[in-house]
């Protein structure tokens, strides 16, 4: 079954995740999707290489179903293969900064000057306007500058998480805006620009306490793992030394939480805990209690009672324990895929949404450096002897396919 994006085609000159994470998920609907890279390879191609010939996990991941172009674009050559490239292309992701773009000729004038109905998907780290526009940044900048970081952890120790959640958040609000130019472009013929940031992107997931900030000042500190909003609400150990979360919202959940701690008499009828708020500006309380619960069950026991009484909660997992739950390995969360110098196949997490009709697929993995340079080239009419030139002047790299 073709995907949803079938004859679409999508030049991704993106770096690190939010631009070749939105270009991924285009190739998952169905897009061709041809990654250009420089000669050498980028250097997210080799960053945290878990690969003999250095490629790193997250470029494993965000790199499948992609074709491989390595090329010099700023030589005469790789501009006139980009031009080329612009010249058959639906979409162009590039998140680079304004100038680098320019000088690539992949800003927006340049491009529709090649190809009319273009669509131009870029990110960058505080976006186009502002005295911060010039700036480079990754994604823990959007953490620390949007408040996350600073409400995570204790009063005295902010944290920032590992997973770079602004990247990836980024990377699918342009997937969603890419989508929603193409419908728009299917109705008018025109093209237009995509515009996320880092910045705008983080300040999206934390915006309720934003508002809650603007419109209350309640000048929140941090409380490590409790909830703000809910209680109980934090991570607990059990007796064998596991961790789980639990998470308490709503009064329905609330009255079964104190029926499973033998508390329903006394603290539903507790001002202190009537309603969301107040159980969580008195989480200290309800945490307490479930720290002695805990402690009298193991993890296993913790959890099954929990879940019986459809209380949300969790194990705290290390990256094999999740790799090796269960549910995980049943439900086919991950879709294996190989690489060449991989030791084991790479565990790419299956589409990050599923449509009964039109499924999105991963139908190659990640692309060997220049893997597809001279197969693309053929398509886009260049002589063999062209290509042969363009490889001797160093406008391009790749090996020939075993077709050629």
């Amino acid at each position: 079954m073709q995907g949803v994006l079938k004859g679409i085609r999508v030049l991704d000159f993106g770096r690190f995740i939010a631009g070749p994470y939105c270009a991924a998920l285009l190739g998952d609907m169905g897009a061709e999707v041809i990654r250009a890279e420089r000669i050498e390879g980028s250097e997210d191609r080799f960053t945290a290489p878990v690969a003999e010939t250095g490629e790193g996990g997250t470029f494993l991941q965000l790199n499948r179903n992609k074709r491989s172009i390595a090329l010099d674009p700023m030589s005469p050559g790789g501009r006139d293969i980009v031009r080329r490239l612009v010249a058959t292309a639906d979409v162009v992701v590039a998140n680079l900064p304004a100038a680098t773009l320019r000088s690539m000729g992949l800003d927006y004038e340049s491009l529709v000057a090649i190809k009319p109905d273009i669509i131009l998907a870029t990110a960058s780290a505080f976006g186009n306007e502002g005295p911060y526009k010039d700036r480079v940044g990754f994604d823990g900048v959007g953490q620390v500058m949007s408040g996350a970081a600073y409400l995570s952890g204790g009063p005295d120790r902010p944290v920032r998480w590992t997973a770079p959640y602004v990247d990836f958040s980024t990377a699918l609000a342009c997937a969603f805006g890419v989508m929603c130019a193409l419908f728009a472009r299917r109705d008018t013929g025109k093209g237009q620009v995509v515009e996320g940031s880092l910045l705008r992107s983080a300040f999206t997931l934390v915006n309720s306490m934003l508002i809650e900030q603007a419109v209350l000042g309640l000048n929140r500190i941090p409380i490590g793992n409790r909830s703000f909003q809910f209680g109980p609400g934090d991570l607990f150990q059990s007796s064998d030394g596991g961790w789980l979360l639990v998470q308490v919202i709503g009064p329905v959940q609330f009255a079964r939480w104190a029926e499973l701690m033998g508390e329903k008499e006394e603290w539903l009828n507790d001002p202190r805990f009537a309603t969301d708020e107040d159980r969580g500006k008195n989480g200290a309380a309800l945490s307490e209690r479930m720290v002695r619960w805990c402690a009298g069950h193991t993890l296993d026991e913790a959890l099954e009672a929990l879940a019986a009484a459809r209380i949300p909660s969790g194990p705290l997992y290390s990256p094999q324990d999740a790799l090796d739950d269960p549910h995980v390995r049943a439900s086919g969360m991950f879709t294996p895929m190989d690489f060449p110098g991989l030791k084991a196949s790479a565990p790419l997490v299956s589409p990050i949404v599923s449509l009964s009709d039109t499924p999105p697929r991963y139908e190659r993995p990640a692309p060997v450096l220049g893997a597809d340079t001279h197969a693309i080239l053929a398509e886009l009419r260049y002589e063999p002897s062209a290509i042969e030139d363009l490889a001797s002047e160093g406008a391009i790299a790749g090996r020939k396919s075993a077709a050629e």
